[in-house]
């Protein structure tokens, strides 16, 4: 993959801190945004500035998107990965649900990528590849019938849809955009037990950004290429 600038949310651990040590290994510049960077010290660890910059982002906080917006300027950006989400903790039934927190659960997983891209556009219009990914889950898959996390799978249905439509308003500039299941991960979400490690997914993704076209645009797919199921 020709290098470029990738803008990674969610980049202090997990699945974004994996993404970030990938784009940096190919040569890219790397826009790296977690809450609280002082506490990041293994994202402050794999690579000096320039190459490496880091920004205090909340994907919640209208201010904090209009200052990371302000401190771009006018740099191009190739990709923009949403990887920023929460897993609310699972009640034990429905009665049991936290309205709040599945609200929550919308402003981070659904909405903040949406309007984090049309934030981004002038930025991703400067580039010759522009490409959105956001990190959604086949548990947001309608083909999956499996009870529970009802706050998590309903936000990642919405996002897949929310990214759909994106996709649509974005096509005059030729931005892809798309929603991927980045695999089963060894993570504090997915757990010791999960399928892949964080390499083998980032890796993955890394490889599935890089054949993305057009045609691809506002598809759902899984870490290691396949379309996935809505």
């Amino acid at each position: 993959m020709s290098s470029g600038t990738a803008l990674i949310t969610g980049a202090n651990r997990g699945i974004g801190l994996g993404l970030v040590a990938r784009f940096l290994s190919a040569g890219w510049n790397v826009i790296a945004c977690c809450r609280e960077p002082e506490r990041a010290p293994a994202l402050r660890a794999l690579a000096p500035a320039p190459q490496l910059d880091v920004h205090a982002f909340d994907v919640r906080d209208d201010a904090a998107l209009a200052s990371l917006v302000a401190a771009l300027g006018s740099r191009t950006i190739d990709v923009v990965i949403n990887n920023a989400g929460i897993n609310p903790t699972k009640p034990r039934s429905v009665e049991q649900l936290d309205y709040d927190v599945w609200r929550d659960a919308f402003e981070v997983n659904t909405i903040a990528p949406f309007r984090i891209g049309v934030a981004l556009r002038p930025f991703l219009r400067r580039s010759s590849r522009p490409r959105i990914i956001t990190i959604s889950s086949q548990m947001g898959s309608f083909a999956r019938n499996s009870p529970g996390s009802v706050a998590y799978r309903t936000s990642k249905s919405a996002v897949n849809k929310a990214m759909q439509l994106l996709a649509l308003e974005f096509q005059s500039d030729k931005i892809v955009v798309c929603p991927v299941h980045p695999g089963w991960v060894q993570t504090d979400m997915g757990g010791v037990g999960a399928e892949i490690t964080v390499e083998e997914s980032a890796d993955s993704l890394f490889r599935l950004v890089d054949r993305l076209t057009l045609n691809d645009s506002g598809r759902f797919f899984t870490w290691d290429g396949r379309e996935h199921p809505w």
